[in-house]
């Protein structure tokens, strides 16, 4: 299992520098040393285990609300927080580049969650251009080692 560590104390010392410590964040003392890293271990991912789009079809042009389907083959989908081996939930990844593959994957416009083990969605995009990639998470919104994603797609929406 591989494991990512993230230094503490650069992220207090960037927080500060932002200017918000929060409230019960004590100012960074330069003199200190460097506290004991945070470690965070990926799950292990079947092998030969795959995601990918069964719809929309690459390339497609779409109307809103935009099906998607997920596919998985050789592991199991699972919600959020069930530490199942060979498991996960789904992350659909719209108009952006895969996240840091050692940290949990962020949850924002671009980066939606499907924690309760759904399988496919509605999504409601602009029209034009856009990509999405499916990122598989696992109880924790880690991506797995080695990581499953599916291939980015392009879709355009009418």
């Amino acid at each position: 299992m591989k494991t990512t560590t993230l230094y503490a104390f650069g992220l207090l010392a960037l927080i500060t520098a932002c200017g918000d410590k929060g409230p019960d964040q004590p100012a960074v003392d330069a003199a200190r040393p460097d506290p004991a890293p945070v470690v965070l271990e990926r799950t292990a991912s079947a092998t030969g285990a795959t995601v990918f789009f069964i719809s929309p079809a690459d390339g497609e042009a779409v109307s809103n609300p935009v099906k998607v389907i997920f596919g998985i083959e050789g592991m199991d989908v699972v919600a959020a927080g069930n530490n199942v081996p060979h498991s996960g939930h789904h992350h659909l990844l719209i108009d952006t580049d895969l996240p840091n593959l050692g940290l949990p994957i962020p949850k924002d416009d671009n980066h939606i969650h499907f924690g309760d083990g759904s399988t496919e969605t509605e999504i409601t995009l602009e029209s034009g251009q856009h990509t999405l990639q499916m990122l598989l998470g696992d109880h924790l919104h880690m991506p797995h080692d080695p990581p499953l994603k599916s291939d980015p797609i392009t879709i355009h929406v009418e």
